[in-house]
């Protein structure tokens, strides 16, 4: 009876299992045995709780085996009860010291809880049994990938494989490997043999899915989560994935038949919610958006997601309003919904009607940033000095540790600016600046030590190098001040070639990361082919191949850096953002800059500027390499204009950008002549290098 059990097992054929094992517990009440393989056949059946009150009744059959606890573990494990699981595994190590099963998985468990040194003693003692054990080397593989060492980690788990190629666990750490270190076919081809090893267990056909999804193969990976749908064993998250896919596939009607039953389990999940929102803009069905939004808001209408997107589905102001008026009903303390209503005044030309609603915002949230910011620029427009005391008093309660304190000098900046106080705005902006590096002085980065601008470049380009150049790079260079940010954020999400990684949390370790490459270029410390080598070892991690084109958004510029990529890169393009120096400079003191520098005091980082400027002048004025000047000066506050400019560099086309997309507006083009006072000794530093590239003398 047993082997008949197990073979349904083997064949994924749990109901089967589940008779058989109940007609052996029939024919012998005490037999654990038959117990542990309806526990089996339960877990498969997705009986989590019935499974684990089957191994009890083994346990309380034959208290003595270990087995039976190992199993149990195994249960508690799956159902993520990692406290009871541990408490197993030390049962069973306890009926049966040379278990190694329970070391390897107390291995495991430490392994998925991070104690890479937990994994690694418990490692030890697994090989003092086993050595050659397939798991034992396949935990340790693990191990090595927390560590970091991809490579190694890839030549351990192969050694596994070799030995063991059809052994789950070995198979499951595999596709991890094969992950991290980007291979993901050969994860995919692991995740295959899973499933032709555990034919009944569903759980792998969503990761088997994600994988295909990784490859653009999203027709196979909508059939493989069809089952789940079907059987009804999908869970929220995997509808909303399959919605996704249908999305992908071009087919939103069939998308929406998934989407709604995930926004019904998690109504304020909001990729679900926007997915859904995609796919009737996609079919027109405005009706429909609203009747699904209706009926998720008759059961939750406290998820302000929902009353936005309600919201957004209208598009009278009449209609809007109607909605609006509902949602502060039911909320009327929703600080959301205040916000809404302000903007919504303010749209109309109501700007007293706005500003009592922003300050009943802040009666309900005062620390409400967004609506802070509307209700300065609401004040600057109709009284500047009530701007400057409302920025006045958001510092003067702000402790000396507020992680907002830059923010509040800048704005009180802007509000001077607004009330032509230049001197007051330069001060505000001044303190700003030394507040944050008071603040932040971890994070904050000195002024890049720059070389010589005018120093002879070394390895020019020749027909022949760039013959022989296998990729096409643009770096985009864009000093402090210059609209750069703008650029990217055109860029970003919409061109796939593009990286702005060097500013996110996990930017690529390579040499054009290192603020000091270009000095240690100048010095020889460092050699021009190293420099390229490793910006190529790094496109991998940044999900592009090694010979693809890319635009990679550098965190500095000195030529210096041409000695490596004139030579190496010859293909390579500059795209330089560019405006006149004393409105970069003012726009660095008021903005900051996506590099978090250690300005010091306006002067010292005009002087850095003029220095960071001269070799952008000297490039361009000599031709020193392939590039393009940006001047965003006119078009800084225009999306759309700064898309053309770019698209017209790029030799491609953009989407049109939304008008708010760039947010907070910047100072127009000139408006440093109203600083010629407090800064002056700051713009005549400037001055010559702003003649140099085409800028007027005063």
């Amino acid at each position: 009876m047993h082997e008949q059990i197990l073979d349904a097992l083997r064949r994924g054929a749990h109901e089967e299992a589940l008779v058989a094992a109940r007609q052996a517990i029939d024919a012998d009440p005490v037999d654990h045995a038959a117990y542990r393989l309806l526990a089996q056949a339960l877990r498969l059946a997705g009986d989590d709780k019935g499974a684990l009150a089957a191994i009890d009744r083994a346990i309380a059959i034959a208290p003595g085996d270990a087995n039976l606890h190992f199993h149990r573990a195994g249960l508690l494990l799956g159902s993520r009860d990692v406290a009871q699981a541990r408490e197993a595994l030390k049962q069973t190590l306890e009926l049966d010291p040379n278990q190694l099963g329970a070391y390897l998985v107390q291995a495991q468990v430490a392994l998925g809880s991070g104690d890479l040194d937990e994994a690694e003693r418990r490692t030890v003692v697994a090989a003092r049994l086993d050595p050659e054990h397939p798991v034992l080397r396949a935990v340790e593989a693990m191990i090595t990938l927390g560590r970091g060492d991809h490579a190694k980690a890839l030549s351990q788990i192969s050694a596994a494989l070799a030995a063991a190629p059809d052994n789950v666990e070995v198979l499951n750490s595999a596709t991890f490997i094969y992950l991290a270190n980007d291979h993901v076919a050969f994860a995919e081809q692991a995740m295959r043999r899973l499933r032709e090893l555990r034919p009944g267990f569903h759980a792998l056909r969503r990761p088997l899915a994600e994988l295909l999804f990784r490859q653009n193969r999203h027709a196979e990976a909508l059939e493989e989560v069809q089952p789940l749908l079907e059987l009804g064993q999908a869970s929220p998250e995997t509808r909303r994935f399959a919605g996704a896919l249908a999305l992908r596939l071009g087919e939103p009607q069939r998308a929406l038949e998934w989407l709604r039953g995930a926004l019904a389990a998690m109504p304020d999940d909001e990729l679900s919610l926007d997915l859904a929102m995609q796919a009737w803009s996609r079919l027109g069905d405005i009706e429909g958006a609203r009747n699904t939004l209706e009926a998720l808001l008759s059961t939750s209408p406290e998820v302000t997601l929902l009353w936005r997107a309600r919201l957004s589905v209208e598009t009278g102001g009449n209609s809007q309003q109607a909605v609006l008026d509902r949602w502060l009903t039911a909320h009327p303390a929703s600080a959301e919904a205040h916000h809404v209503q302000a903007g919504m005044h303010a749209a109309a030309g109501k700007p007293e009607a706005a500003e009592a609603s922003l300050r009943r915002l802040l009666e309900l949230d005062p620390d409400h940033a967004a609506a802070q910011a509307r209700l300065l620029d609401l004040l600057g427009s109709r009284d500047p000095r009530a701007a400057v005391e409302f920025a006045s008093g958001l510092l003067e309660n702000a402790g000396e540790a507020d992680q907002r304190l830059w923010t509040f000098h800048s704005w009180l900046g802007r509000a001077h600016d607004m009330a032509g106080e230049a001197a007051g705005a330069v001060s505000a902006w001044s303190r700003g600046h030394a507040a944050a590096e008071a603040s932040h002085g971890r994070v904050m980065l000195p002024l890049p030590q720059l070389t010589a601008a005018n120093t002879p470049r070394s390895g020019g380009i020749t027909a022949e190098s760039v013959a022989a150049a296998p990729q096409m790079a643009l770096f985009l260079v864009g000093l402090p001040g210059s609209g750069v940010t703008s650029v990217v954020r055109l860029l970003d999400g919409v061109v796939p070639a593009f990286r702005a990684d060097r500013f996110g949390t996990r930017p690529p370790a390579d040499l054009l990361q290192r603020l000091d490459t270009a000095s240690r270029l100048a010095e020889g410390a460092v050699e021009p082919s190293e420099v390229v080598s490793s910006w190529r070892q790094a496109l991998p991690a940044r999900g592009l191949a090694v010979d693809a084109p890319v635009i990679d958004y550098l965190p500095h510029w000195d030529n210096a850096l041409l000695d490596a990529i004139g030579p190496y890169l010859p293909k390579a393009r500059l795209l330089i953002t560019l405006r006149d120096p004393r409105d970069m400079l003012l726009d660095w003191l008021a903005h900051g800059a996506a590099l978090p520098l250690r300005i010091g005091n306006p002067d010292a980082a005009a002087r850095w500027l003029a220095s960071a400027l001269e070799h952008i002048a000297t490039l361009h004025v000599e031709g020193l390499h392939p590039h393009q000047l940006l001047r965003l000066d006119e078009t800084i506050n225009s999306p759309r204009s700064v898309s053309a400019q770019l698209a017209e560099a790029l030799g491609t086309q953009l989407p049109q950008p939304p008008e708010g997309l760039f947010g907070q507006r910047r100072f127009a083009a000139g408006h440093w002549r109203a600083y010629v006072g407090p800064l002056a000794e700051a713009f005549a530093a400037l001055t010559p290098v702003a003649v140099r590239l085409g800028y007027p003398q005063d």
